[in-house]
């Protein structure tokens, strides 16, 4: 399931979501956070192309979906203007194995940030895409 939405997310509430009861083996989560990048901005805004970028992780979602023995999938990822230390992303796998659940969650938060359609701006400042997000995201794509 994939939501894009302004308001905070619980982990927790999130986490019981992805069991399946009897077959779970494991569940792997990852949170982002806004980091302290500059003493210069307080807060990161994050823009997005409605549709555009729901279908983008619609795809990636899927793309995990057929690569392992998955039970259930969850990607949120927040936009507005966020403060340090706010949630912005959460990634969730569920399967009946550990190294499924860690892989796909691992490849999940790879390609979302580098094929996802979001825009960070720090204070007044757009954030270009770092070099090493995608060497990682081409690792993964390279499989």
């Amino acid at each position: 399931m994939i939501t894009i939405q302004k308001h905070d997310f619980d982990v927790a509430h999130e986490y019981q979501n992805l069991l399946q009861e009897n077959t779970t083996g494991g569940v792997v989560i990852f949170s982002g956070l806004v980091r302290d990048f500059s003493e210069h901005h307080d807060h990161l805004t994050i823009q997005h192309y409605p549709n555009m970028t729901e279908s983008v992780l619609e795809k990636i979602e899927a793309e995990a979906q057929q690569r392992w023995p998955l039970l259930e999938t969850r990607i949120i990822h927040r936009v507005g203007k966020l403060s340090v230390n706010d949630q912005i992303v959460f990634v969730g796998v569920s399967s009946a194995h550990r190294k499924a659940a860690f892989s796909a969650c691992e490849y999940m938060i790879d390609i979302l940030k580098t094929q996802a359609p979001f825009w960070k701006k720090e204070g007044d400042e757009w954030v270009e895409a770092k070099d090493s997000d995608n060497d990682v995201a081409d690792t993964w794509l390279k499989k």
